[in-house]
């Protein structure tokens, strides 16, 4: 069980893989098990080892204790969430973050987007959809990101899994009603007395004309309401065929080595490298 996976007991995990199994490589931790899936296709898996820590926090906290205990060669990489637009900088040299919101945004961002659009879309829609599609999704998924955050820095505690978005995304244009997506997830969250107008407004006051969208967008919202436009405005698709954990699935297996190389986060990881030989995370293309 997940919960009784403390921060401690991972990093004697991590500790006990190199005084029993004698493995001298690095470690990578990371957040969840689909992250871990993503790293697995990413890294030298003969000179690294990737370890799920279940959640950021944790994955921070398994850093630190392992830090404390001068453990060499151990990395952690977490999604950068809403911490570059708070201004939030990581003290740790091995502690690094996503290009984008996290790791599912990454993915979107690189052509293994395009790869799934052609798996799952209609052609001839995708063509009269006369949009580009990516900011699309971008323009939409910013008003649930912005809700996010405000429920973050105003302490509104609102909940956002299990949301049906449907209820507040057209499934013919993807254009997102703010009110209704509001009302939906106070009911969601059963926070019916939040005022609708402080919440909007409050919304309004994070936002800057130099944000750059793919801080503020969740990659699962993204998800999300493209599993919508792939059932009617992009495609014909049956719901369960483009379930969103269907599409995340899709990303991961389109995602390649080759677009990684390209992002900051290789570069960091490749600069971690040198300062940290002999250890190595990346498999050499």
């Amino acid at each position: 069980m997940t919960q009784n996976r403390t921060p401690d007991r991972i990093a004697n995990r991590i500790r006990l893989l190199r005084t029993q199994s004698q493995y001298t490589g690095s470690i990578l931790i990371v957040e969840g098990d689909t992250d871990a899936r993503v790293w697995k296709n990413l890294v030298d898996s003969t000179k690294c080892h990737v370890e799920n820590a279940d959640n950021k926090d944790k994955a921070v906290k398994v850093l630190n204790i392992l830090e404390q205990h001068n453990f060499a060669g151990v990395l952690a990489v977490v999604d950068a969430d809403f911490d570059i637009l708070e201004g939030t900088v990581s003290v740790s040299p091995n502690l690094l973050s996503t290009d984008t919101h996290d790791l599912e945004t990454m993915l979107l961002k690189s052509p293994a987007f395009e790869k799934v659009l052609a798996e799952h879309g209609s052609e001839e829609k995708i063509q009269l959809f006369a949009k580009d599609i990516r900011q699309t999704l971008l323009e939409s998924a910013k008003i649930i990101g912005y809700l996010r955050w405000a429920s973050l820095k105003f302490n509104y505690c609102l909940t956002f899994e299990g949301l049906d978005f449907k209820k507040f995304v057209d499934e013919k244009t993807l254009v997102l009603n703010k009110s209704d997506l509001i009302k939906t997830v106070k009911n969601k969250s059963q926070k019916l007395g939040l005022d609708d107008r402080e919440i909007q407004q409050n919304m309004d006051s994070l936002k800057t004309d130099a944000q750059d969208m793919w801080y503020i967008c969740c990659g699962h919202d993204l998800i999300a309401i493209l599993s919508i436009a792939l059932c009617k405005a992009l495609g014909s698709c049956n719901s369960q065929k483009v379930e969103p954990n269907v599409l995340e699935q899709n990303l991961r297996l389109a995602y390649e080595s080759s677009y990684f190389c390209k992002t900051q986060l290789h570069a960091a990881i490749q600069d971690w490298e040198k300062i940290n030989h002999p250890f190595q995370v990346l498999a050499n293309l």
